[in-house]
């Protein structure tokens, strides 16, 4: 048996010895490939629960009910009003877990089963203040219990024939585009959305963050693509992207930079408080 086939019969396993299970399924590649195993595994012993919010982009929402629809889920959407939640609101360091603390909650409330999510072994060496919430619902991660990390989540994608959902890029919550200490502001996530859909049209990029900055907006790039414009294409981008925030109500600075993982997010604040 080679090592993917290994994996998922641990997966299996862990998934039978939790019985009944919730999954919490945000639209990426780790939760939708947990939902179409888990419920390929126990049937109708596996509830989907999938949030929407101003954080949490139309495209993810369609994702999920595609693939609810295809394989036969039973899907409830759900609104976890984290946003009614001014601790979330005001962006601190942890805002996460006060996200997933609204998230569990809403699922505790609708279900009795075991609420699991697509947490794997390579989320364990970020610092994750969302873990602390799943903790406090005791939420079961079955990729890390069967020791899955996020590689491994891709390959099950496509030995389980989801080739899509396999190649799907990494993407957190609108949110985390707002730099740690700007309060989350919905019209804000509208226009950080629209931006990168606009960035994404005219380059397409392989990635692509609009970040929002207490000195203005960044829109990152990856390198190749950044790399790829000239002054006169990136005063035009940038040009564009100005225009969309100051319709919108917003007259920030807009400025291009190379990509960089979570930089909207100031951990240096966790760890002077620590």
């Amino acid at each position: 048996m080679n090592e993917v086939g290994h994996k998922l019969g641990e997966l299996e396993r862990v998934l039978r010895g939790i019985g009944p299970v919730a999954v919490a399924v945000s639209g990426g590649v780790d939760s939708l490939t947990l939902a179409v195993f888990a419920h390929r595994t126990l049937g109708d012993d596996a509830q989907m629960f999938h949030a929407v919010s101003p954080a949490v982009p139309q495209e993810a929402t369609l994702r999920v009910q595609a693939l609810a629809d295809c394989e036969g889920w039973d899907l409830t959407v759900i609104d976890a009003c984290e946003f009614d939640d001014a601790d979330y609101r005001s962006n601190p360091v942890n805002r996460c877990f006060y996200c997933k603390t609204n998230l569990y909650g809403a699922v505790a409330l609708r279900t009795t089963a075991q609420i699991v999510s697509g947490t794997n072994l390579d989320d364990l060496g970020e610092y994750r203040p969302g873990l602390a919430a799943a903790k406090n619902y005791v939420v079961r991660h079955p990729f890390v219990e069967a020791g899955i990390d996020k590689n491994t989540v891709r390959a099950i994608a496509r030995r389980l024939d989801l080739a899509d959902v396999a190649e799907l890029p990494a993407a957190p919550c609108l949110s985390s585009r707002i730099e740690t200490g700007i309060a989350i502001d919905p019209g804000m996530l509208k226009l950080v959305h629209a931006a990168e859909q606009l960035v994404s049209q005219a380059l397409t990029p392989r990635t692509v963050r609009c970040r929002v900055r207490a000195k203005g907006v960044v829109v990152e790039l990856d390198e190749q693509s950044l790399a790829a414009l000239d002054a006169s294409r990136r005063e035009s981008l940038s040009a564009s992207v100005g225009r969309l925030f100051s319709d919108g109500g917003f007259d920030h600075p807009v400025s291009l930079a190379p990509y960089r993982s979570g930089s909207a997010f100031l951990v240096r604040l966790h760890r002077d408080a620590a």
